[in-house]
């Protein structure tokens, strides 16, 4: 990736990007004890208003700051470092990080404390991040708002009125907030891309399989299950992306789903000649106009450089959350999952007594999760059948849309919504959850901030094995709107 940007030199440590940052540890211009301490001043400064980090390990991530700097006195050639070393980051409570909890917000285990990292998280402190603490999900990262019975609710990084997102909206939050430059996340459905989208930053669904779930709780069952969810970082920065992806890609010899994909890179992505479509009549809620404007701009920017912008139909797209709704069926039950943790639901009566009363320890998103599941479980044969049949429609149309280019996409139909808005309404993930079930890489770029200083924002998609495309677009845009825009205090 290009090295830091001489522009962004007076920004605050920050505002800064991953790669600015590690640049400049490496160079000797920074301490990485100086990084990491002004990023827990952040976290302490905002966090009480947004509850995105949820357990912190500042006295760890200090010492290894200053274990970082020995690194950097001590060596001969600085350009033998990790490519990461002494950059702060966060961690989706989900994800095992050894000593830190890992409940997934499910009250049954919220004295589960791991042992070992997971594979990606080992990556990312390989490549030489810092994690600074978990952040919050939704419970059993079953829903978009982050909100269990353990932590409480996120807010969001722009307003607290309103959601951060989830299953991975701590990280959404926690990134938005200038808490750490980087952070890991899942998507199985959005859940990666919906935050980034209501926080105003970068973050990347991988292709299917490029990166291990081990250590991942809950970790999908099944071959569709596995090719759905990704592993992904969200970043305030668009370089902060490729790094990360090329720090936790790759079979770890546990997750057999994985595949050993040749990844490209961005740099070598010419923006003049990229073929870009912009998807027409894809969502069945309709998306708002500032928007879909928001879209149009983008697309313009990039014929300004040069790209072959065209305006594709994608009906198909409409009818993509039945056959969502049945792959995600088959990537395993929510019951079976925690019957092997030795957990017995209560009966979907008691369940849903509990959660219309606000008592009990379960969400009512689990408890709409539960009597769906309950309800797929006598999905008539020919239903499923057609399923697959809309799922092959799917990937063809889209294929052909997408070519060797990429596909401008909605990230949502709205803005970020008020907290508790989007319960019940699994309709709202069509826009993200399609690009799951084909396993297709996807980029959400922010796009500044509308009237009421909400983030704006667009999906880019390109073909399986790709990802590169999609980072590269998001670094143009970023280059033409300007990226992330940290909040106002307040």
């Amino acid at each position: 990736m290009s090295a830091a940007s001489t522009t962004a030199v007076a920004r605050p440590l920050t505002e800064r990007s991953a790669v600015e940052l590690a640049a400049a540890i490496r160079s000797g211009e920074l301490r990485a004890r100086d990084v990491v301490e002004a990023h827990i001043e952040v976290i302490e400064r905002s966090n009480a208003d947004l509850n995105a980090v949820v357990a912190t390990r500042f006295d760890a991530a200090r010492a290894e700051a200053d274990a970082a700097d020995r690194r950097v006195a001590e060596t001969d050639d600085p350009g033998r470092l990790p490519p990461l070393l002494g950059v702060p980051c966060t961690i989706k409570e989900s994800f095992a990080v050894a000593g830190m909890p890992n409940s997934a917000g499910f009250h049954h285990r919220r004295e589960h404390v791991p042992t070992q990292s997971a594979t990606a998280v080992e990556r990312l402190i390989d490549a030489g991040a810092i994690p600074l603490g978990v952040t919050n999900v939704s419970e059993l990262t079953l829903w978009i708002e982050a909100t269990n019975r353990i932590y409480g609710r996120t807010n969001n990084a722009y307003d607290r009125r309103r959601t951060a997102g989830g299953s991975s909206g701590g990280e959404g939050s926690a990134v938005g907030a200038g808490f750490a430059p980087i952070g890991l996340g899942t998507d199985f459905g959005g859940s990666i891309r919906i935050p980034a989208f209501f926080n105003g930053v970068f973050g990347h669904k991988p292709s299917g399989r490029l990166v291990p779930h081990t250590g991942h709780f809950p970790a999908p069952t099944g071959e569709v299950g596995q090719g759905m969810l990704g592993v992904g970082p969200l970043a305030r920065r668009a370089e902060d992306l490729w790094p990360v992806i090329v720090a936790i890609a790759g079979p770890d010899g546990v997750d057999t789903s994985v595949e050993a994909l040749e990844l490209g890179d961005p740099d070598a992505v010419s923006i003049e000649g990229l073929e870009v479509a912009i998807s027409d009549d894809s969502t069945i809620w309709p998306v708002s106009l500032e928007l879909r404007n928001a879209r149009v701009h983008a697309a313009r920017a990039l014929a300004e450089r040069g790209a072959r912008v065209r305006r594709v139909s994608l009906r198909a797209l409409r009818r993509a959350m039945e056959p969502f709704l049945d792959a995600a069926r088959q990537s395993g039950s929510i019951a079976e999952l925690l019957t092997e943790e030795g957990y017995e639901f209560p009966s979907l009566r008691r369940l849903a007594f509990d959660a219309v009363r606000r008592q009990g320890v379960h969400t009512p998103a689990l408890v709409i999760s539960q009597l769906a599941e309950k309800l797929s479980e006598r999905l008539p044969e020919r239903l499923q059948r057609r399923a697959a049949a809309a799922t092959r429609a799917l990937e063809a149309e889209v294929a052909e849309a997408i070519g060797d280019g990429v596909l401008l996409h909605p990230p949502f139909a709205r803005v970020a919504p008020r907290h508790g808005a989007t319960t019940g309404r699994p309709w709202i993930l069509g826009p993200m959850a399609v690009f799951n079930l084909l396993g297709l890489p996807v980029t959400e770029v922010p796009l500044g901030l509308n009237q009421r200083g909400l983030p704006l924002g667009v999906q880019v998609a390109a073909a399986h094995g790709a990802d590169h495309r999609s980072v590269a677009v998001a670094l143009e845009l970023e280059r033409a709107f300007g990226g992330w825009v940290p909040p106002r205090a307040g």
